[in-house]
């Protein structure tokens, strides 16, 4: 067997990053999804995040990405720079590894959901290696059937409108005939140029099936849909896509729609058996001699899929027991409950994923363990709830069972009483032990396939959610994760603390146009209560509230005919449709506190199923944790800014004089540190002014309390008529009191006496390990303003001196912190020489544009965020 021939090729490199994570993901997805292999994607996306976790987190080596594409699969290889690093080996004695647990899982995985899978190694590298076969596709053929007597023809309305709807290369709808705006009632101008996925209501649900955008680029299709009519019902239809082109070659898909119940029109008949050329069958050696059971009842070929397999069951069952209606129910792991999944003959939408309790609770399904006949349900009604309201009269029910286990029942029901007998239960109760076996293992590979499309997802919300520390974000990407994949509609309630009353926080409906009329029901709705008991609880607040809004609009409607409405009955009507179908409430709940609740919704007619429940709950804990980190973040930033305000004066007093003060501060970080750098300017006494400008060794508590010290401090010994010197070592002597919480300080401490008599001003300065302050004249020259000497919160005893500076008129003192001077752009930093280059250029500027043109300058000089907080002091002499 020669070496598959690969027909596509896709390869990225990733560094050894975090985040490289979800960019290997979406490169795999994409790039798959591309290649048209909807099919293994997820299970690729799985395996690829593991393997490049290894690399580029626990290694450290940048990751290349490899996909290459053959006839029958795909294979990903991921190569790390780490070839020493050997694989983890198994013990001799000890069990395999759980493949769902949180580390170690990679190698695990591989073994789990590939079809092979290696290492190779060179000198350089190592290549870990996986591939996945594509799944076989069966292709449809035309057959014809046998002639029948009318009383055997399928049933049909009157007149059969068959929708005839072509959709272009992009997905819009370019052909929309008369039957269509008859079966959906739109004019063809309203659709025409929009999405088809805009009206399919297509199951969103991860890991299963095919979405309608794969199933329009498919070169023949066939199978059910919802389709949303003009007043916001889903219609049910069967349809059968085929995949054509123009005479210029761009392709197009004709899309036949009928209503389900008429699917006879469109479907194709199933397979029969080859003949050759006399019509004798031919033989197949894959096959036993003696005819298949469950071939004879289900049809061959069988249905590959769950959903297939079960309408399949319950149409065979009705027409073998001449029945007007048939169901089925699937039977939850610890068979307490069985769950609706597929009908013929009923309102099948409205019933799906309903679930009823087995043996006890109010409307149980009796003897479910046993076949049972009702020849009238009118004589004991409530008995099979399934059919309440039907008109169903007459029913037989038998149980689905694989070695002794309840998995499932199967009834059929006529509008006549009486029609049933045992002799019929044992009938179809024969033909349920034949298809049992293959509708549970359809069942288990459904939920294999739902368990790694739940896995990715997680995987995905997980790294969403720890991507953000913002509340508003995070609630934003709770309900966007939700809405369409779990739910139609999501609200999410937040609760500020223990005791205080949940508030509506978010919104999201899949509709934008509905979001508002939601939001303005739900306002109007007691929230559900904050109950920390964990998974999924029902609330019909929203339905009741909803459906008495529409009945009292519709009543309106009747009655009056006023033009003043307040609202339009077809907007309260359609919002009843958004939410009349099943709401739950799963509990927010982190650090056993409840935070919150997420609520999800279904439309009229739809429930949801276990598995999004507990994929849901899944992912409520992992938003829930993400919220109150957010919510910490927050209330830990909000305490930091405001205790940074507090270290800065309230506002920047007028200089007698006219003197011009400007000051800019500008803290870095992202907001939850307290910065060291601070700022002064107060009034000593008449005509005499204190200013300082110090920065403060390190950020956070320890800092800021030495710059409350320093702010305070200063303010309190100038006032008492101390100098500069006197000041900054009483200031030394209480900052090395602190003992271990001391910190070193830089300080510029000065007096500022303005109106001298020839009008220039007189300062008194003392720099204390500081940046010097910088004079720039009128003539453009640029010199230091002070000398420098020791900073303080290191020595005993300190000899501080002042010097006297004087500002004549024009003359503008520029006094920074480090943040400034050490501006730094790869091995450039600005410095004091590139300060004062800048500020030679202020000349005839004010206070205010000499501060404005410092910092652009320093901000310009590097293209990366400031790694330090930064105060610009400026002071100019009028002239």
């Amino acid at each position: 067997m020669g070496r598959p021939v690969i027909t596509a090729r896709a390869a990225a490199t990733f560094e050894p990053v975090g985040r490289s994570v979800a960019s290997a993901r979406g490169f795999v997805r994409d790039t798959l999804q591309g290649w048209g292999l909807a099919d293994i994607v997820d299970d690729s996306v799985v395996l690829t995040s593991e393997l490049v976790t290894n690399a580029v987190v626990h290694a450290g080596t940048a990751a290349e990405v490899l996909c290459l594409r053959d006839e029958d699969g795909v294979r990903i290889e991921v190569v790390d720079r780490y070839p020493e690093r050997e694989l983890p080996l198994q013990e001799p004695g000890l069990q395999p590894g759980s493949p769902d647990r949180e580390g170690g899982r990679g190698l695990l995985l591989c073994a789990a959901l590939a079809t092979r899978w290696g290492v190779d190694y060179t000198a350089a590298d190592k290549r870990v290696w996986f591939r996945l076969d594509l799944p076989e596709r069966p292709v449809g053929t035309r057959a014809a059937g046998p002639a029948l007597p009318d009383t055997a023809l399928p049933v049909a309305d009157t007149r059969v409108h068959v929708a005839v709807v072509q959709v272009d290369r992009s997905g819009a709808i370019s052909a929309w005939n008369e039957d269509a705006t008859e079966l959906f009632d739109y004019p063809a101008e309203q659709v025409l140029g929009k999405p088809l996925t805009d009206l399919a209501a297509w199951p969103h649900t991860p890991g299963t099936g095919t979405g309608i955008a794969e199933a329009l680029r498919l070169s023949r299709w066939e199978g059910s849909y919802g389709v949303r009519a003009s007043d916001g019902r889903t219609i049910p239809v069967y349809a059968s896509h085929l995949r054509v082109r123009d005479g210029d070659g761009e392709p197009s898909t004709v899309c036949l729609l009928v209503r389900e119940h008429e699917r006879a029109v469109l479907q194709s008949p199933p397979r029969g058996p080859a003949t050759d050329s006399t019509g004798q069958r031919q033989p197949n050696s894959h096959e036993p001699s003696a005819t298949d059971p469950f071939e004879v009842f289900i049809g061959s070929p069988a249905p590959d899929d769950l959903d297939g397999l079960l309408q399949r069951t319950v149409e065979r069952a009705r027409d073998m027991l001449d029945g007007d209606a048939a169901y089925l129910l699937l039977a939850t792991d610890d068979e307490t409950e069985l769950e609706v999944r597929a009908s013929t003959g009923l309102p099948s939408a409205r019933q799906r994923f309903a679930r009823v309790p087995v043996e006890a609770g109010s409307g149980r399904y009796g003897n479910a363990r046993m076949p049972s006949v009702h020849e009238d349900l009118t004589v004991v009604p409530g008995a099979v709830p399934l059919l309440s309201g039907t008109g169903m009269r007459s029913v037989v029910t038998v149980p689905l069972k694989v070695e002794g286990r309840l998995t499932g029942s199967l009834g059929v029901a006529t509008e006549a009483p009486g029609r049933y007998s045992n002799e019929e239960a044992l009938r179809l109760q024969f033909a349920a032990d034949r298809i049992a076996l293959a509708v549970e293992r359809a069942r288990l590979t459904e939920l294999e396939r739902l368990r790694r499309g739940s896995l990715s997802f997680l995987v995905e919300a997980s790294d969403l959610l720890a991507g953000t520390l913002d509340r508003d974000q995070t609630l934003a990407l709770m309900a966007q994760m939700t809405v369409p994949t779990l739910a139609t509609w999501c609200a999410v309630y937040t609760v500020a603390d223990q005791g205080s009353d949940p508030k509506l926080s978010y919104v999201l409906h899949e509709d934008e146009d509905r979001i508002d009329n939601l939001k303005a029901l739900l306002s109007k709705v007691d929230p559900p209560d904050p109950v920390p008991t964990p998974g999924a609880r029902v609330w019909t607040a929203p339905t009741d509230a909803a459906r008495s809004a529409a009945l009292r609009t519709s009543l309106r409607s009747v009655v009056m005919h006023a033009e003043d409405h307040r609202a339009a009955p077809g907007t309260t009507l359609a919002t009843a449709s958004a939410v009349g179908g099943e709401t739950v409430v799963l509990p927010l709940v982190a650090r056993n506190r409840v935070i919150g609740m997420l609520t999800l919704g279904k439309p009229t007619d739809e429930r949801f199923r276990q598995e999004i429940l507990e994929l849901a709950e899944d992912l409520s804990r992992r938003a829930a944790l993400a919220l109150d980190n957010a919510r910490l973040y927050s209330e830990r930033t909000a305490i930091s800014q405001s205790l940074q305000r507090s270290l800065l004066p309230p506002e920047t007093p007028e200089v007698a004089g006219g003197v011009e003060v400007e000051v800019i501060y500008r803290a870095a970080g992202e907001g939850n540190e307290v910065g060291g750098d601070f700022y002064d300017l107060f009034e000593i006494s008449d005509g005499t002014y204190g200013f300082a400008i110090g920065d403060v060794c390190g950020t956070g508590p320890e800092a800021a309390a030495v710059t409350g010290l320093a702010r305070h401090a200063l303010r309190l010994l100038a006032r008492e008529g101390l100098g500069g010197p006197a000041v900054l070592e009483r200031l030394n002597t209480a900052i090395l009191d602190e003992g271990a919480r001391s910190r070193f300080l830089t300080l510029l401490y000065g007096e500022l006496r303005p109106q001298q008599e020839d009008g220039s001003s007189e300062l008194k300065v003392v720099c204390a390990g500081h940046p010097l302050p910088l004079r720039l004249r009128q003539d453009g020259s640029v010199e230091p303003a002070a000398e420098p000497q020791p900073l303080l919160g290191v020595m005993d005893d300190l000899e501080l001196y002042e010097q006297t500076v004087t500002l004549d008129p024009g003359d503008v003192l520029l006094c920074v912190t480090d943040g400034i001077t050490e501006r730094r752009e790869g091995t450039r930093m600005l410095g004091d020489d590139g300060l004062a280059d800048v500020l030679s250029t202020c000349t005839g500027l004010t206070a205010g544009a000499v501060a404005a043109r410092i910092m652009r300058a320093v901000e310009r000089f590097a293209n990366d965020a400031p790694s330090d907080d930064m105060a610009i002091l400026a002071m100019r002499v009028p002239e």
